[in-house]
């Protein structure tokens, strides 16, 4: 039987939001506060916040990878997820390391340290590539990812970090890979740039925040779980394990969406705007009647980047002081290892700590089948060979995989893009945004961004400001990726 809700009668506005990750919550969160209307939020997982929630491993509050929320978030979004946490916000300072030319380097980079720690050669080509770079010219051929670097920053950051570290990522050659990627990705662009950004982390030179990031107690999930709570305090209706079954639309005009929860119950949802956060291909794949021909082929062309997070629990309280450890080398397959204790300095539970290792890896490869015992054994020995040994009991190891970790930027990535971007574009009564529905490459307070201008697009009566938002999406194509 098929349950319908709908408000139209009524003349009330109503939302439908598919997706509980960052943007999804943060809209529920805003709209149910803020209006009256009526909120329903659609997630086909067993808990919301997507991969910016947390979760329990041996009593460690644990995320999905190492995750901060960076003081470069737009005021209104910072004084938001302020309000949100009060107390619980945590301004703790950046305490990282990076791997470069075999030595272990702070990160974010520090002019003292660095100094000291960059092998003698590797210091000499960084300040020659400065030197030259005013007459340094691109490579021939089209602009790439590749091309953009070396003529930016020059070979010697590019070849040692930037390259081997975006092959692990995305799984590309750097010549095969677009220039929005380094547009989104790389905040220093030169060298002159990346030794400024040194000199301002000099005491007399720094803000507040330099070299600081904001993190809750409670985990990063925190902020995604207060949200959920201020959003069902304010009436929105929250369905948990309920997948999509169709978007229905009539011409150019999205009509309803039919969800299906897991008792096999199907509700048909009818109302002022469907905001989908879901990926683009899982929306398009979901329409009824099915996009044009060519959509549909743009969409089967677009690509997302997958990921193990693998968890180690070491019977030890702590195994290193940093928060995270960066690995661009390619002798390691992992791009990052995190230890969430670190973030919000808890000593609890004693005599155990978490590391989560970041594997960038798309099912069918070889990591991805692999069982977590075989994982765990992969993990030690990688940690082994970066001068990093696991020298006590290994509790256990748990592994969680992400199939839509990152978008793809390769070299057509663009036209494709462009192609499905402008059909959701064209039609009426759905509204597609997020990290995964404008497959951008952002960081949480950019997706909550999203959220905020969104909503100030939205009438009383739902509908929704077109140019307005035209006018917020130019802007939402130059965030820059925080590291």
């Amino acid at each position: 039987m098929l349950c319908v809700v709908s408000d139209k009668a009524k003349g009330k506005t109503s939302y439908t939001i598919l997706g509980g990750g960052p943007a999804g919550l943060m809209t529920a969160h805003l709209l149910a506060r803020d209006t009256d209307a009526r909120v329903t939020l659609i997630d086909r997982a067993s808990r919301l916040g997507g991969n910016a929630g947390s979760f329990q491993v041996e009593g460690i509050t644990t995320d999905y990878g190492s995750h901060r929320f960076h003081p470069a978030a737009e005021p209104e979004v910072m004084a938001e997820v302020k309000a949100l946490l009060g107390d619980d916000l945590l301004l703790r300072p950046r305490h990282g390391r990076i791997r470069l030319g075999g030595r272990w380097i702070h990160f974010p980079l520090k002019l003292g340290n660095a100094l000291k720690s960059l092998p003698v050669p590797f210091a000499l080509s960084l300040i020659r590539d400065m030197v030259t770079g005013p007459l340094r010219r691109a490579p021939d051929g089209p602009a790439t990812f590749s091309s953009v670097l070396l003529k930016g920053l020059g070979p010697t950051i590019s070849k040692n970090f930037y390259f081997p570290y975006v092959r692990k990522l995305w799984g590309l050659d750097p010549d095969h890979l677009a220039v929005k990627l380094a547009e989104r990705r790389v905040s220093g662009s030169s060298v002159s740039k990346i030794l400024m950004k040194m000199a301002r982390m000099l005491p007399g030179l720094r803000s507040e925040t330099t070299g600081r990031f904001f993190y809750p107690r409670k985990g990063f999930g925190q902020i995604c779980q207060t949200m959920e709570e201020s959003a069902r305090q304010n009436g929105t209706d929250i369905q948990l394990e309920t997948g999509i079954e169709r978007i229905e639309r009539d011409g150019n005009t999205v009509t309803a969406v039919i969800t299906k929860d897991k008792t096999g119950h199907e509700t048909r949802h009818d109302g002022s705007q469907i905001l989908s956060t879901i990926p683009l291909t899982a929306l398009l794949g979901a329409m009824d009647p099915p996009p044009p021909a060519e959509v549909i082929e743009a969409a089967r062309a677009i690509r997302y980047r997958g990921m193990i997070l693998i968890y180690m629990v070491l019977e030890t309280g702590q195994f290193t002081e940093y928060d995270a450890h960066y690995f661009p080398e390619v002798s390691i397959p992992i791009s990052r290892m995190s230890e969430t204790k670190n973030y919000n300095n808890v000593t609890a539970p004693e005599g155990l700590t978490v590391l989560c290792a970041e594997l960038p890896c798309d099912p069918g490869e070889e990591w991805w089948d692999m069982s977590d015992e075989e994982l765990g054994q992969a993990f030690c020995s990688w940690l082994g060979g970066v001068d990093l040994p696991v020298n006590v009991p290994v509790k256990s190891v748990i592994t969680r995989r992400l199939s839509h970790a990152y978008p793809v930027y390769d070299i057509d990535y663009a036209d494709r893009f462009e192609t499905v971007d402008n059909w959701l574009e064209s039609l009426d009564g759905l509204v597609n945004y997020g990290r995964q529905g404008l497959f951008a490459h952002d960081n949480t307070h950019h997706a909550f961004a999203m959220s905020f201008g969104l909503a100030d697009c939205l009438s009383p009566d739902g509908t929704f400001d077109r140019q307005k938002w035209a006018r917020y999406r130019e802007k939402f194509s130059h965030h820059v990726v925080e590291d």
